[in-house]
């Protein structure tokens, strides 16, 4: 079809935006990690609030599913954006690193990684504090976001490294498809679709995930720092697989075959 870039394109796209990501200052690197985090918690809350609405006039499971459509805003809120959200760099940094051949792209692909997931979870940290604030949110939408807090922190590892895997699939075939189009309303479509299905799993996203865990804490729930700091590294963990290793790779071998097939 006419207008649609092939593999080699998409990959060479991603390649330069990579190459602009691995590029920026440390101060943008932070500064687009913070703004992402504080970004994403309003699709947290959102969930929340939507879940308390449905739930007691239709029950569970059409609250679960009104939760992910209002989540799915959060995620075009961080895309269109252009802030960044710390899975969203396992395929376009990725890119630029393996065709660069040099380790200095590699530690400035670890240090970009480091420094937007902790300002990912400053920013969201400082922002879930303003949602605790006795009254900031409708009725109902603290239980609602505690038992989603609950549900995150009772899974066992293994389906917490599973769901993390999942994650980081996802949002990384997102950034291969953001790489893709070109148009502001086509990116805030798959971002919103992407959002809705990661919350509908719901999938473990590190950050999301995390701040799922703050807030559940916060509002007094079953949860601890522990909680936190194990799904982060299991989390985390899969996200990186999933992204890089079931994704990234598998493009990369994509790309090559289609090279060489030319």
């Amino acid at each position: 079809m006419t207008g649609i870039p092939d593999p080699v394109q998409i990959y060479e796209r991603a390649t330069s935006e990579g190459e602009r990501r691995l590029g920026m200052p440390p101060l943008e690197k932070m500064s687009s990690g913070f703004i992402a985090g504080i970004t994403i918690v309003f699709g947290v809350v959102a969930l929340g609030m939507a879940e308390a609405d449905v739930a007691p006039a239709f029950g569970g499971g059409p609250a679960a599913l009104a939760g992910a459509l209002a989540f799915g805003t959060g995620l075009v809120f961080v895309v269109v954006g252009r802030t960044e959200l710390f899975s969203e760099n396992f395929f376009d940094p990725v890119a630029s690193a393996i065709s660069a051949r040099r380790a200095r792209r590699w530690l400035a692909l670890l240090q970009l990684w480091v420094l937007v997931l902790i300002f990912n979870l400053l920013g969201g940290a400082v922002m879930a504090a303003v949602f605790i604030v006795p009254g900031a949110l409708p009725e109902g939408a603290p239980e609602a976001l505690v038992s989603v807090a609950e549900d995150v922190a009772a899974k066992s590892g293994w389906a917490t490294l599973a769901r993390g895997v999942a994650a980081g699939t996802l949002i990384t075939l997102l950034s291969y498809l953001l790489n893709a189009t070109r148009t502001v309303g086509t990116r805030a479509m798959l971002a919103y679709i992407v959002g809705v299905f990661l919350a509908l799993g719901p999938f473990d996203h590190v950050v999301v995930s995390a701040l799922h865990l703050q807030i559940g804490l916060w509002f007094g729930g079953d949860v601890d720092y522990g909680d936190i700091v194990s799904n982060i590294a299991i989390a985390g963990s899969g996200n990186v697989l999933g992204g890089v290793l079931l994704m990234t790779l598998t493009h990369l071998a994509q790309k090559i075959g289609a090279t060489r097939g030319g």
